[in-house]
């Protein structure tokens, strides 16, 4: 996995993680920081960040705002996923409305595809 480290987005995602946006610091402090697994946020892999990543299972995890949903968003969604298909790491996508509305679902949708 380190050959796919870039240091020059390494600023970035330092930036990112400490203006994280509202459906981020929900996820983060209300589930992920206390799994029994490391978890890392806005890891960059490439020239791409994410916004989690659990090493151990080779799970990415991102949230998904109204961007994603433009043609041109769903077309750069799709060239990461395949991506780290690529390199056989798996996509978890949720929208902030499925954040907001939903949170325990994505907790248990999660949670399963950590742990089995």
């Amino acid at each position: 996995m380190n050959k796919m480290y870039n240091g020059k987005l390494t600023p970035v995602s330092k930036v990112l993680r400490k203006n994280m946006t509202k459906e981020e610091k929900h996820l983060w402090y209300d589930f992920l920081k206390d799994l029994p697994v490391n978890v890392n946020r806005q890891k960059v892999f490439d020239r791409y960040i994410v916004d989690f990543y659990i090493p151990s299972a080779k799970i990415v995890i991102e949230l998904d705002g109204e961007q994603h949903y433009i043609d041109d968003g769903l077309i750069k969604d799709a060239q990461r996923d395949e991506f780290f298909s690529k390199n056989g790491i798996r996509v978890l996508r949720y929208s902030n409305r499925q954040i907001n509305q939903q949170f325990k679902n994505v907790c248990d949708d999660i949670y399963s595809n950590i742990f089995g």
